[in-house]
């Protein structure tokens, strides 16, 4: 257990930007070893009801934080922001936060990616583009002169001037055992948010790299309360299948959640105030070969679950 890692998911779909900033602190506070922030244009549902652009947010995190690393969780750098951008975006954070932000990536989501109108394409050519950009960004990294003529993305003379001492690490985001063989190839760690071993093995197995899981979870008074509130606020946590990625609006996903019951949300997300139940949930991950596994604490109440999970969650999981 000692290589182990915990860490918070940052969720802009519901929390303003301050309230991320503060809970940042509360999770370096609490215990935490990092945390990932999601980088979304839209919520997935219009009852969430927030969705910053992550990279003030990140700004303000590293000014009010000095120990807890940080990462997109997880940015996409094909459509709605060109590399070239995200690079130099990440490079600033970076030095802001020497040593503590890496930058996660993924092929992203229509939901995000269409509002600059570009054509959506089909998930082998994101892959493609992906790996494009990931080569871009490591390119302008160097801080050298970038002049980029590709498939998918030009760089006309660029270079960036302010980086890091050391570049960030990139981690890639993957649902399934290809994205997972990609990510082996063009990152330096793994994303995922189901404990399946398939994709770790896809990956490249146990090989150094970090491979980062998330749980998704509702802290309450009673495990009533905590389902119901991932009933209302994340629904989508029952939904299956790559059509996700497809639907471009959050009135989409709620056509998509018409059929969930509570009890479809019960058998993903771990609710009330169990401490062994929130253990076993994240032990799954860890047996089944992640290394930094992160938490998603769905709703308001996060005071409530800082608390309990610095009291009870986090130092039984440390002693096991």
């Amino acid at each position: 257990m000692a290589a182990i890692e915990f860490g918070y998911a940052l969720s802009s779909e519901e929390h303003r930007p301050q309230a991320l900033v503060e809970q940042a602190q509360r999770a370096e506070g609490a215990g935490f070893d990092f945390a990932l922030i999601s980088d979304h244009y839209h919520p997935w549902l219009d009852v969430q009801g927030q969705s910053a652009n992550v990279w003030p947010v990140l700004g303000a995190i590293a000014g009010a934080t000095s120990t807890l690393r940080l990462g997109t969780g997880v940015t996409c750098p094909i459509i709605r922001t060109h590399p070239a951008i995200i690079a130099q975006a990440a490079a600033t954070v970076a030095e802001l936060m020497p040593g503590r932000f890496f930058l996660g990536v993924g092929t992203g989501e229509a939901l995000n990616e269409h509002v600059v109108g570009d054509h959506w394409p089909p998930i082998d050519i994101r892959q493609d583009m992906l790996r494009e950009a990931v080569d871009v960004i490591r390119k302008l990294w160097r801080g050298e002169q970038v002049d980029h003529r590709g498939q998918y993305f030009a760089v006309d003379n660029a270079r960036i001037y302010t980086l890091p001492d050391e570049p960030p690490q990139i981690y890639m985001a993957a649902s399934g055992e290809a994205a997972a063989k990609i990510a082996g190839e063009i990152a330096d760690g793994l994303i995922s948010t189901g404990p399946d071993p398939k994709l770790i093995e896809a990956f490249g197995g146990r090989d150094g790299r970090p491979r980062y899981g998330q749980v998704a979870v509702c802290w309450a008074q009673t495990e009533q309360q905590g389902l119901e509130t991932a009933f209302k606020y994340w629904p989508t946590s029952a939904l299956e299948g790559m059509f996700k990625a497809e639907l471009p609006l959050p009135a989409h996903f709620k056509e998509a959640i018409s059929t969930v019951r509570e009890e479809d949300v019960a058998e993903q997300v771990t609710c009330g105030p169990d401490p062994e139940k929130h253990v076993q949930a994240l032990r799954k991950y860890i047996d089944a070969g992640y290394d930094r596994v992160y938490v998603h604490q769905i709703g308001y109440e996060q005071d409530g679950f800082f608390d309990f999970y610095e009291r009870e969650v986090l130092p039984a999981l440390r002693a096991a």
